[in-house]
């Protein structure tokens, strides 16, 4: 892969991350957690167990599906995601994070390799520290 000049080699994640961000139970309901992420205008929110833990991440992505048609529902039998339904079973779990020492080249790298928006950011025990999104990128990018 050709690289070019990297002007985040020397900056780690720390230094542009989204501190404690806002983070959702996995038995948050879907319902919930889309008003969450209209009302925070963000698109992205760490799932986390009881222990704050993280154990998936949710995009508004993972909430733009479309519900089936119902000939669909009703031929292969598919059901929507109702409102009630909890985060876990929408979210994208064991999610891609970072520490926040890592370099946030390396960072930038694994967003674009694995073409995702935003990557948790945990401390050695798992928990979420913070998020680190293409949005604080192009922030610190800017100036």
């Amino acid at each position: 892969m050709a690289r070019g000049v990297h002007v985040f080699s020397v900056m780690q994640v720390n230094e542009v991350m989204t501190p404690a961000p806002t983070v959702v139970r996995e038995s948050t309901s879907v319902g919930e957690a889309w008003e969450m992420l209209r009302s925070l205008d963000v698109r992205h929110l760490p799932v986390v167990n009881e222990d704050r833990e993280l154990v998936g991440i949710l995009s508004d992505r993972d909430l733009r599906e479309p519900p089936p048609p119902p000939l669909m529902t009703e031929l292969l039998g598919v059901q929507p995601t109702p409102l009630e339904a909890p985060v876990a079973t929408v979210m994208s779990a064991s999610p891609i994070s970072v520490d926040e020492e890592d370099d946030l080249d390396d960072v930038v790298d694994i967003m674009l390799e694995n073409k995702i928006g935003a990557v948790p950011v945990v401390d050695p025990d798992g928990k979420v520290v913070g998020i680190v999104s293409y949005l604080d990128v192009l922030r610190t990018l800017h100036g």
